[in-house]
């Protein structure tokens, strides 16, 4: 699907298109602003040339017998377009409409990026064979290859300089390297990470138009965001964040909200500054596997992860601490009171004081969420119920309540800040709150969602809850400022202003 976004609001579209029935890999503008390409993997074509404002087709993308990975449009008439694909081949395309003109197969494998400079005499191709190509921006014959062996890796993107006399290349080696075009020649390279990283791969990158700077900004395969400026060996900035979904997330040990922790769907576990929104990567051996849930406490955060391990993350310096404790089994959530950390999995709970086990006890259920306050332990069953656990001080725990919930498996658990109150969430979407001690049932009306409950967080007064569902949310929090941090599956951090609260 291709959305066409008003350029005044961010809340609205000027329309919404089926282009192939696959996967869209990239788009460009003509130099009009009028009709758009987009092109990618589906099963009967791989692109689509359509009127920005309506949708109509206005040419045809052909020429390709695998997917396409990239489309240039020459921003001046008369009109061109060129695409390329893991078929080795650069298409070129006369318009508008756009019809097929001719194919070069300079590549000797996946053709991965194509630009048009900014006055079209010029068209460059790069790919996985590490070649530049450069072409006549009109016939689309080629004229040159350039770099060859400067790049050791495959080449992913490319982009020209505003005034045309340069462009950028990002590669598989790490690196991202600034070209002069007549003379053939590195002008600069930028090399990311001192060993072989994966993660630091540069899959993308920009010349950012309009700026009188020169700034380019690179893409890595981990996510991260890097400022260059010709000239300055280091980047001027570079922006952490997540690439995948996230699935964890927690504020930090003090309880204020100015400070959030966020763990994705591939381990990663970020610190985000609130008023700022700057993310920093904790350092050290992170998770191998997707982050199933925080616990914070005394200037520590406890993740829990796929991998089997609880990690300790040390929140001052943000670097994980010491050794991970291999868990018996997969965990269900962690939580922490009084000291002591307590890790539900499936096969039962385990208890830690600091890095040592102190305790293990298993169940005739299966746990499904946990939380802790002062000596009270709740833990979700998966037969509808909660079961409450009063924990002495060496971790032992002695059930003392089991609370029926009889329309769903329970899959969210929170006490309130001061540990008045137990909100239990299930799998239909009901939350339910209980007061702690009697455990009375206090509150059974909360349904605003119809899908499993995956957060809940309390306010500082214990008057509301901030609760995550599965449509895309995976944990909220409050944050200062009275305000509510919501994560999910785009992998963004997003803060939300409450208002209008009875």
């Amino acid at each position: 699907m291709l959305k066409v976004w008003e350029p005044e609001s961010i809340e609205s579209t000027r329309g919404e298109y089926g282009i192939i029935s696959g996967r869209l890999n990239d788009i460009a503008w003509d130099g009009e602003s009028q009709r758009v390409i987009a092109v990618g993997d589906g099963r009967e074509q791989f692109g689509r040339c359509i009127t920005a404002d309506s949708g109509n087709s206005v040419g045809e993308i052909i020429g390709h017998s695998k997917s396409v990975n990239a489309v240039a449009m020459k921003p001046q008439r008369p009109f061109r377009a060129a695409t390329v694909g893991d078929d080795g081949n650069m298409v070129f395309y006369h318009g508008a409409p756009y019809k097929f003109n001719n194919k070069s197969a300079q590549h000797t494998g996946f053709v991965l990026g194509a630009a048009y400079s900014p006055d079209g005499s010029s068209l460059v191709t790069v790919g996985a064979d590490k070649r530049i190509q450069l072409y006549d921006g009109k016939t689309g014959e080629p004229t040159k290859e350039i770099g060859q062996g400067e790049h050791s890796g495959s080449i992913f993107a490319v982009s020209w300089s505003p005034d045309g006399k340069k462009f950028v290349t990002a590669s598989a080696d790490q690196t991202v390297k600034l070209w002069d075009v007549d003379a053939g020649s590195v002008v600069q390279t930028w090399k990311f990470g001192e060993d072989v990283s994966v993660g630091d791969q540069q899959v993308g990158v920009v010349f950012v138009p309009g700026r009188s700077d020169g700034l380019i900004i690179s893409l890595s395969l981990a996510g991260n965001l890097a400022y260059l400026t010709e000239g300055k060996p280091e980047p001027a900035r570079v922006v952490y964040g997540h690439g995948k979904s996230i699935t964890a997330l927690s504020i930090g040990s003090d309880g204020k909200g100015a400070d959030l922790w966020s763990g994705s769907f591939d381990g990663r576990v970020c610190h985000w500054d609130v008023n700022s929104g700057i993310a920093t990567v904790v350092d050290g051996q992170a998770h191998t596997n997707q982050v199933s849930q925080f616990a914070t406490a005394d200037g520590k955060v406890l993740s829990a992860g796929w991998d089997d391990t609880l990690r300790i993350v040390d929140e001052s310096a943000k670097t994980f601490l010491g050794t991970s404790i291999k868990l018996q089994a997969q965990p269900k959530g962690v939580s922490a009171a009084n000291g002591l950390v307590y890790v539900a999995t499936y096969s039962g709970v385990s208890v830690y004081s600091g890095e040592k086990l102190v305790s293990e006890q298993s169940f005739d259920f299966t746990p499904g969420a946990i939380a802790a306050s002062g000596s009270f332990v709740a833990i979700g069953a998966n037969e509808n119920s909660v079961r409450i656990y009063n924990a002495s001080s060496n971790g032992k725990l002695e059930e003392v309540k089991s609370l029926s919930n009889p329309t769903g498996t329970i899959s969210a658990l929170a006490f309130s800040k001061d540990g008045s109150h137990l909100a239990a969430g299930n799998s239909v979407g009901k939350i339910y709150v209980y007061s702690a001690g009697s455990w009375e049932l206090v509150a059974d009306r909360w349904s605003a969602h119809t899908a499993r409950v995956t957060s809940i967080a309390w306010d500082d007064t214990g008057a509301y809850a901030a609760n995550a569902h599965k449509d895309g949310v995976n944990g909220v929090a409050w944050v200062e400022g009275g305000r509510v941090a919501s994560a999910g599956g785009d992998a963004n951090v997003k803060i939300w202003k409450v208002q209008n609260l009875p």
